[in-house]
């Protein structure tokens, strides 16, 4: 109970934090291929299919009881002896207490697999799901189909394609999450996994673990990234971050490819130069990360084909979606020496399977989907969370930075 009472303490904190954070980030990245500017979904369904029964606004602040799905995944040990950890079933984004006083009812698991899971007890009937990318529920078509009462999906941090879009779209579910709560988290985690793969740390510190010392093994696959060019595939939020973060560390040059431009003002401050041919950008970067969306378009888009137009020993960072790349293609070039390594914290699907291929290729650094779950982002997302919930339970619009989907028009950066 104490260990309860001092999450929710926290969370109110937490409340406060985001309110502030929030009115310091700006609701759109202009000239990003993260800017959010909505237009008409056409391929998969059309606006006259949309269930405006459903839209998010009807009932709002009439006091009505929701019943709220949350799948998050288990702190067990962990949540007790961390209060702040709110990203758990155990802990419930810190959002039970809250919630049930409200009259609402609030079920939480990580049972989210399979016919008879926990979630597809409650499909039917929930109103709202609250879903996490580190433990996703994928919400496809035939669950959608299901959900007659569901009319918000909420994401728990940012990346919302464990969700039929589309789908939603059609039913007139609408889709947000809380943009940008996990930027500086990963934005982070990216850089440290730079310098794993290229000061070769693995391996070391393996060789310590294993009773070893052999430094002539570790340090003849050892590199500065001073004079290293590095690049991002994406130049949203996260992308920006890791290149002002790369900055200091006097880069011959750091790229971005994007669709769009962004603008003198960022580039002067990041230190990066637009490399319009994607080709072109990998043949000359020793680094390249990846910062954009998965959409059936991103799909695979790093393929057998694209990763031979790497830089020979180039290292690749993914952080944002492990469909975005063909996972054998990835295992091979790993092998040959294509890559000269791999690292990143997600996976096509997850938890990944025990003989997934990448958990025994060589030259890797494959974490569980951690970068964006720090504590500190829990804090951030949590705090999201309840204040959208806020807004729905009052009828009042969320920050266009935050829809994904809404009223059957899917935002720009998931076409």
């Amino acid at each position: 109970m104490a260990a309860k009472r001092a999450s929710c303490m926290l969370f109110r904190a937490a409340v406060q934090q985001q309110q502030k954070w929030a009115a310091n980030s700006p609701s759109r990245n202009a000239g990003s291929s993260r800017s959010l500017i909505f237009q008409q979904q056409t391929s998969s369904f059309r606006n006259e299919s949309f269930n405006s029964q459903r839209f998010f606004s009807s009932d709002s602040g009439t006091g009505k009881s929701y019943k709220i799905v949350g799948v998050l995944y288990k702190g067990r040990e962990y949540a007790a002896d961390n209060p702040k950890f709110l990203g758990c079933v155990e802990n419930a984004l810190g959002l039970r207490e809250w919630l049930e006083s409200l009259g609402h009812q609030y079920i939480v698991t990580d049972d989210k697999d399979g016919p008879d899971c926990e979630l597809e007890k409650h499909i039917n009937d929930m109103d709202i799901l609250i879903t996490t990318p580190f433990h996703p529920a994928y919400l496809t078509a035939e669950r959608i189909n299901k959900a007659k009462n569901l009319k918000l999906a909420l994401t728990a941090g940012v990346g919302s394609d464990h969700i039929n879009l589309p789908a939603a779209g059609s039913a007139g579910i609408t889709v947000a999450e809380v943009t940008g709560s996990n930027i500086t988290s990963v934005a982070e985690d990216e850089l440290m996994r730079i310098l794993i793969l290229v000061r070769n740390f693995l391996p070391a510190w393996e060789q310590i673990s294993n009773g070893e010392w052999d430094i002539a093994a570790a340090a003849s696959r050892s590199s500065d990234l001073r004079d290293k060019v590095v690049a991002t595939v994406g130049a949203g939020r996260i992308g920006r971050e890791l290149l002002k973060r790369l900055k200091p560390f006097d880069c011959k040059q750091l790229l971005y490819w994007d669709r769009l431009s962004i603008g003198e003002e960022n580039e002067r401050e990041t230190g990066a130069t637009q490399e319009t041919d994607l080709e072109a950008l990998l043949a000359k970067s020793d680094i390249v990360a990846l910062n954009i969306p998965l959409t059936e378009k991103t799909r695979k888009m790093f393929d057998k084909t694209l990763l031979s137009k790497f830089k020979k020993g180039a290292y690749l960072i993914n952080n944002a979606r492990g469909a975005l790349v063909d996972e054998v293609a990835v295992k091979e070039a790993c092998e040959s020496g294509q890559l000269g390594g791999y690292s990143g914290d997600v996976w096509n699907q997850q938890p990944p399977s025990a003989d997934h291929p990448w958990r025994h290729m060589p030259r890797h650094a494959m974490t569980p989907h951690l970068s964006g779950t720090t504590i500190d982002a829990q804090l951030r997302y949590s705090a999201g969370v309840k204040e959208m919930l806020d807004q729905f339970f009052k009828g009042e619009p969320f920050p266009e930075a935050n829809v994904i989907v809404k009223g059957g028009r899917t935002a720009a950066q998931y076409q």
